[in-house]
């Protein structure tokens, strides 16, 4: 029998008598599913709908994707309204938000309008990323996180999936307006959060979060890759598919089949990554991913110097995807090495600091693209190089007290008989 709408908590170890469907993971997994709707339809027409509404260039690409970012370098603020509301409650209202204003992002075929209804689907979009990250390090046990983030991964991948699918079939067949397509993938991402906000308890995980600003001097090695990789993200995610209509000329079904692909790739991928990670552990995954963007970011560049074709271009945009599916390493990593109550605040400051170079980058980048795109290529490669260097001083067995190889022996090394940093 279905259980109303519970406004006090319900203890996370009691979830186990609930329905499957309604359980805590279960939520997560319809929360990895609704999101990627209205987002990854958003990011499928966006390039071809600024370019062909709005005239965009480069240049405005560049602006539109510094104001997305704003909220993302903002997301600290997660940890002010938590004093008010539940992060469970927080996490569905921003989908909710993210879902509205994809829906009505036709309405505003110009810059100033887009650059608008793009900063408010960015705040829903981002502060729903803060908290759902720190709600899964919450809900999710240390020993099947790998794991359950990859089949978390894998749904995503299934719901972007299926939004491409519907627009490869039915975008010239149906002639469908931008108008209908963001409409409906917006609408629905919007009406599953108000479901769920009806149809699941508030869950309260067992370690209470911390409700202020925390900053520790142990997460520093955390602090650093996630900088970097919003740094490196920000240029795949603005100028690859930018580099895929403007270079190559490709049109909204056919960009979309290349997402299709990428997201196939992504749904096989992603729990098998999620077992490697479990394997081989963060570092070794780390090293891995890093050393493999940097190999691809050179390859788009060779595609601006050297003339390299199309099918190069779409193949790196696939790998690129699949090497950037083993960043729930770095989930694990913090998860392992935190403080129990650091995970909600923390999960809020590392969003903002993964996004202070997104702020800029953007913008800055997208005068050089004007000039030299492969020179933008050629940046990420020496931002994933560094990546490299900064993953290898994970340890083999991160834990508190453990961080990085450059910690001191101290009591946990002690008992467990530890004679060197990093063993």
């Amino acid at each position: 029998m279905i259980r109303p709408f519970r406004l006090s908590p319900f203890p996370l170890e009691d979830a186990a008598a609930l329905p499957l469907w309604r359980r805590p993971v279960s939520l997560l997994f319809v929360m990895a599913f609704a999101m990627p709707v209205a987002f990854a339809t958003w990011s499928a027409l966006l390039n071809n709908f600024v370019i062909e509404a709005a005239g965009f260039t480069g240049v405005e690409i560049g602006w539109l994707h510094t104001v997305r970012e704003i909220p993302g370098f903002l997301a600290v603020g997660v940890i002010a309204l938590i004093l008010f509301m539940r992060e469970q409650v927080l996490g569905l209202i921003s989908l909710v938000m993210l879902g509205v204003a994809t829906a009505v992002t036709a309405w505003f075929p110009s810059l100033g309008g887009l650059l608008a209804v793009t900063l408010i689907s960015s705040i829903g979009f981002h502060y729903f990323e803060t908290v759902n990250q720190s709600l899964q390090l919450q809900w999710i046990p240390k020993d099947r996180a790998p794991q359950v983030l990859g089949w978390l991964l894998a749904a995503g991948s299934a719901a972007s999936l299926i939004a491409y699918g519907l627009l490869v079939v039915t975008w010239k067949a149906f002639d469908l307006s931008y108008n209908f397509v963001y409409l409906t993938a917006g609408g629905f991402t919007a009406l599953v959060a108000i479901f769920c906000l009806i149809a699941y308890p508030q869950f309260e995980a067992p370690n209470p979060q911390l409700r202020r600003l925390v900053l520790r001097r142990r997460y520093w090695l955390y602090y650093a890759l996630q900088f970097m990789s919003g740094a490196r993200r920000q240029i795949f995610v603005v100028f690859a598919a930018f580099m895929m209509v403007e270079k190559f000329g490709f049109e909204v079904h056919e960009l979309t089949a290349l997402f299709m692909i990428n997201f196939l790739a992504n749904m096989a991928a992603a729990p098998l990554l999620g077992r490697a990670v479990a394997k081989w552990g963060e570092r070794r995954a780390l090293v891995f991913e890093y050393a493999g963007l940097t190999a691809v970011f050179l390859a788009y560049g060779g595609i601006y110097w050297f003339g390299w074709g199309v099918l190069l271009a779409a193949a790196l945009y696939v790998l690129d995807h699949l090497f950037f599916a083993l960043a729930l390493a770095l989930k694990t990593y913090f998860q392992k090495i935190a403080d129990p109550g650091d995970i909600a605040p923390t999960a809020a400051v590392a969003f903002t600091i993964n996004h202070i170079a997104a702020v800029f980058l953007p913008a800055a980048l997208g005068y050089l693209w004007v000039t030299s795109p492969g020179g933008v290529f050629l940046l990420a490669a020496g931002m994933a190089a560094v990546s490299i260097a900064l993953a290898l001083l994970i340890p083999r067995h991160p834990e508190k007290g453990n961080e990085t190889i450059l910690s001191g022996l101290g009591p946990v090394r002690a008992r467990q008989g530890i004679t060197r940093p990093g063993a």
